[in-house]
């Protein structure tokens, strides 16, 4: 039990984490991102690249979560926290976006947990025994 709620945890830490350092590397080496970001009026290729680097979060906080968890349930738990955060989050910015980013995003968000899970679970029955 605790080894789930600890996974879950990481896995969570280790999305944001992803996505606050990848969202600061964005705005320190493209001008033009930094120069919309307050304002959230990006581009078309800045979206994707929003999109894109929200993927590579999710994906690499399921494998994280299925890394240290046991349960399959908890190794969902993670991607549900976070579309249950963030779909409020989305309506308030609703008009910011267009419609295919929206729901891009939140319906991506338990998807991509169980595609990070699956790499893991992947890995870890592929990992050679020690003799």
């Amino acid at each position: 039990m605790a080894r789930n709620f600890i996974g879950v945890v990481v896995g969570l830490a280790v999305w944001l984490t992803i996505a606050m350092v990848a969202g600061l590397i964005m705005r320190e080496t493209w001008p033009a991102y930094a120069s919309v970001a307050d304002a959230m009026t990006f581009t078309w290729p800045m979206m994707i690249a929003r999109l894109s680097l929200g993927a590579c979060a999710t994906v690499s906080m399921g494998f994280v979560t299925a890394r240290i968890t046991q349960s399959a349930v908890a190794r969902l738990i993670p991607g549900l926290m976070l579309l249950i955060v963030f779909i409020p989050e989305h309506v308030m910015l609703w008009d910011k976006f267009p419609i295919w980013y929206h729901l891009s995003f939140l319906v991506s968000l338990v998807p991509l947990t169980y595609v990070g899970n699956s790499i893991a679970r992947g890995a870890m029955r592929q990992r050679p025994v020690m003799s």
